[in-house]
């Protein structure tokens, strides 16, 4: 696979030394002061980007109507990621984003939506916590939105998240931590006035991340559309 990295940062860098590992052709690297109107009419399966959220949407749009296929994993510009749909769409476009590429994280996804299904009607009230490096941007973080998003969806009496901790139970609270030298760590609680329930994911290592992007950037090779991790889990 003919790949090229758009961010060459701690992830892009993790990405590149395991990709090269596992027969990925790194032909373009866009980093600080290149363009990436470089990647046109270069041979490229597929583009990954990291960057940051001001870039992330113009970098994306540029590969789409470039006939490049794209897996991001960039957060804080989610807000447009709708006319990022309708671009791929009418270009006929390969495009994947995850906030976070670690398939514990897209399983733990999956098991936080199913247990939100059961606890929805049966009195218990969900809450998501996270801690991160102090060196993290975004918070709330976009793995712990991700979670908030498939919770909201199974509770009515939920119309929106706050990043503290709620005494509404209109709102889900998700509480944000930045800490020195700490691996990511996202839990979600569902308590009662009987009991509570915990699910827990720590990401241990960067590499868990790079490894999850390497895989789905690998899939997306032989798809096309508007895709996401859970298209990815689900296709193995």
């Amino acid at each position: 696979m003919r790949a090229a990295l758009v961010g060459y940062g701690k992830m892009g860098k993790a990405i590149e030394g395991l990709g090269l590992r596992d027969g990925v052709e790194f032909v373009e690297i866009i980093d600080r002061g290149v363009q990436i109107s470089s990647l046109k009419d270069q041979d490229i399966d597929v583009a990954i980007e990291f960057t940051q959220p001001e870039s992330a949407f113009d970098n994306i749009k540029f590969c789409l109507e470039s006939n490049i296929k794209i897996i991001s994993g960039t957060t804080g510009w989610l807000s447009r990621l709708q006319k990022i749909k309708k671009i791929c769409d009418d270009t006929n476009g390969t495009f994947l984003h995850a906030s976070n590429f670690s398939v514990g994280v897209n399983l733990f996804f999956e098991l936080n939506e199913w247990l939100s299904k059961k606890t929805a009607f049966l009195n218990f009230m969900p809450e998501i916590e996270e801690v991160h490096h102090t060196e993290k941007k975004d918070s709330p973080s976009g793995t712990a939105i991700t979670l908030a998003e498939g919770t909201i969806k199974n509770y009515p009496n939920i119309n929106s998240w706050i990043n503290e901790k709620s005494t509404n139970h209109q709102k889900l609270g998700i509480i944000s931590e930045r800490k020195p030298n700490v691996p990511g760590t996202h839990t979600v609680t569902y308590s009662s006035n009987l009991e509570t329930m915990k699910i827990t994911h720590v990401a241990h290592d960067r590499g868990v991340f790079a490894e999850g992007v390497v895989k789905a950037a690998k899939w997306i090779n032989s798809k096309s559309g508007f895709l996401t991790m859970s298209d990815f889990i689900n296709d193995q």
